[in-house]
C-alpha cells in the first residue's frame, strides 16, 4: 500500500502596508529578521509616503512596491497580489512580531489543511506598561464581540492574520480594495468568512500600538469606518441572511464529511 510522505511546510509571504512610518517600519523588520523561522519574502507596500520608509524597507531586503491608490485597503490588496508563497502574513508598520510569530502561523497553517485563515492575538507595547495587556485583550474582546453577530463567526483582525494565497485569489476581486473609508480586515472577514474556515493561534503573539486610539477623533473615525464597513455587506449579508447562509453550509460541510468516512 502507498503512503504518502510528509506534507512540505507552507511557504511564507509577510505583508506590511506602509504610509509614513519609517521609524515604525524600521523596529517591525528588525523583529521579522529576528524571527525563529525567516519567511521566505517580504513585501513591504509603500502607499504614497513622503518619508523614507521605501529606503528603509529597501535597505532592509523587503521587497518593495508602490501603491498610488489610497488608502489601507487598496496598499494590502496589492501586497497580497504580488504575495509568491502558500501563507501570507500581514501586519502593520507600528507592529513588533514576537520572535516565534511566523514559526506560528506557519506551523497552524501546516497542521491544520482544512483552514485557510488564521487569527492570533495581540498586545499593546507603548502606553502605562501594567495595562499594555489587559487593555489590549480588552480591546479585541470588545471588537469580536460587536462584530460576532454582524459576520457570524470571529472577525479578523488586521495587525495579526494570516490567509492561504489560494483563498486570497478567490476573493481578490470581490473585496473593497478601492475604498479608503472601509476596514480591510473587517472587509477580508466577510469575504473569507463566509467560505473558509478560520482558526485561531494563540501563539502567535503581536505587539500592536496603542496610537490609534490616543484621541477622539482617531476613535470616532475607526468606528465609522467599521460601521460603513459592515453596511457595504447589505442586504446580501444582513445579519439573518448571512446567518441562514452560513448554518446551511455548515450542515452541508458537516453531511458531507460523514459521507467520506
Amino acid at each position: 500500500m502507498r503512503t504518502e510522505g510528509p506534507r512540505a511546510a507552507a511557504s511564507v509571504s509577510v505583508v506590511i502596508p506602509v504610509k509614513d512610518d519609517a521609524d515604525e517600519l524600521r523596529r517591525c523588520l528588525r523583529a521579522l529578521a529576528l524571527q525563529t523561522k525567516r519567511p521566505d519574502q517580504i513585501i513591504v507596500v509603500d502607499n504614497m509616503s513622503s518619508d523614507e520608509s521605501a529606503e528603509v524597507a529597501r535597505s532592509a531586503g523587503a521587497d518593495v512596491i508602490h501603491c498610488d491608490r489610497p488608502g489601507i485597503p487598496a496598499a494590502a490588496a496589492a501586497g497580497y497580489d504580488a504575495a509568491s508563497a502558500d501563507l501570507i502574513l500581514r501586519l502593520d508598520a507600528d507592529c513588533v512580531p514576537a520572535g516565534s510569530w511566523v514559526a506560528a502561523m506557519s506551523s497552524a497553517a501546516d497542521a491544520h489543511p482544512e483552514a485557510s485563515v488564521f487569527a492570533g492575538g495581540a498586545r499593546f507595547v507603548d502606553g502605562p506598561r501594567p495595562l499594555r495587556t489587559p487593555l489590549a485583550g480588552l480591546y479585541l474582546g470588545a471588537y469580536a464581540i460587536v462584530l460576532l453577530p454582524a459576520l457570524g463567526h470571529v472577525p479578523l483582525f488586521g495587525s495579526n492574520l494570516g490567509l492561504r494565497r489560494d483563498a486570497w485569489r478567490r476573493v481578490s476581486s470581490s473585496v473593497h480594495r478601492d475604498d479608503p473609508e472601509v476596514h480591510d480586515d473587517l472587509d477580508l472577514s466577510f469575504h473569507l468568512g463566509e467560505h473558509h474556515r478560520i482558526r485561531l493561534v494563540p501563539g502567535a503573539a503581536m505587539g500592536i500600538s496603542m496610537r490609534p486610539f490616543t484621541s477622539a477623533s482617531a476613535f470616532r473615525r475607526r468606528v465609522r469606518r467599521g460601521v460603513r464597513t459592515v453596511v457595504i455587506h447589505w442586504p446580501a449579508s444582513f445579519p439573518p441572511v448571512r446567518w441562514a447562509r452560513l448554518a446551511m453550509r455548515r450542515a452541508g460541510s458537516v453531511v458531507a464529511r460523514r459521507v467520506t468516512r
